[in-house]
């Protein structure tokens, strides 16, 4: 599974592919603003465009998603194009991030805005990243559209399902794959029990037939929801910085290494001197 680290912070960028493990970048606007912002306040001369094109040399050869801002097929289109036109050159990596489905409320007349954004984008050989996907026949949809990418949000599907059956929780707490069961049944929605198999359907409806689209599980809140994205398939995982770091946590590794360091010998220390 490719590791995409799921962040704005520079350093952070940096720092995960110095490890050399890293795959590619997420990122948004409102992430983007804010550490620019911060910046700012301490001084330093920066700003968004400065900033982002930071962001694409840091992850030279590997993928960086952009986001448009827009909400109707026609500036979601203009926009993808203006961002891939600008910074695109930095370092051919810019993947323009597209939501399946634009509308704010059910029924709305811009329904399909989003998928055609995605089909015009893909035809002009813009990749694109499929966002804010939380059903199976979305991916299909996106997938069909010829997404590059599609973002299944894991962890938002773990929230709405606790959130609407009243269950207290916090946003790192785990969300087992199987499922909550209340009141002698499997709580769901509309037939996906948890954010993980929402990503493990989403790759079973693109391996059906086919399609080269790749799963990205995002919105992954801790360690154990990483692997499970693994052992569901998906080609991808988007982490925070903090998730990254907790995929080499443990603590019988910590202990052991206690004991490695207690157990060294003056002799065997000798030869590295």
């Amino acid at each position: 599974m490719k590791i995409f680290i799921d962040t704005a912070k520079l350093e952070e960028i940096e720092e995960a592919y110095s490890l050399g493990i890293l795959d590619g970048v997420t990122t948004n606007p409102s992430l983007i603003k804010k550490i620019v912002d911060e910046l700012k306040e301490k001084g330093e001369k920066v700003d968004m465009e400065s900033y982002i094109t930071d962001i694409l040399k840091a992850a030279k050869g590997t993928p960086v998603s952009l986001e448009v801002i827009g909400t109707s097929y026609e500036d979601m289109v203009k926009e993808g194009k203006k961002l891939f036109e600008r910074f695109n050159p930095v370092a051919d990596n810019v993947v323009i991030k597209i939501p399946v489905n634009p509308s704010t409320e059910d029924g709305s007349e811009n329904v399909f805005d989003g998928i055609k954004a995605v089909k015009e984008l893909s035809d002009a050989g813009i990749p694109v990243n499929c966002t804010l996907i939380f059903t199976p026949e979305q991916a299909l949809m996106a997938a069909k559209a010829g997404a590059k990418f599609v973002s299944p949000f894991a962890g938002r599907v773990d929230d709405f399902i606790r959130a609407n059956n009243k269950i207290e929780f916090e946003k790192t707490d785990y969300f087992p794959v199987e499922g909550i069961e209340k009141d002698g049944k499997v709580l769901d929605d509309n037939g996906v029990v948890s954010g993980i198999d929402l990503v493990s359907q989403c790759v079973e409806v693109l391996g059906n037939y086919g399609f080269e689209t790749e799963v990205i599980a995002a919105s992954i809140r801790n360690p154990r929801q990483a692997r499970e994205a693994a052992l569901a398939g998906a080609g991808i995982a988007t982490l925070p910085f903090d998730v990254i770091k907790g995929l080499l946590a443990h603590s019988k590794t910590a202990e052991g290494m206690k004991k490695f360091v207690g157990d060294v010998i003056e002799e065997y220390n000798v030869l590295f001197k």
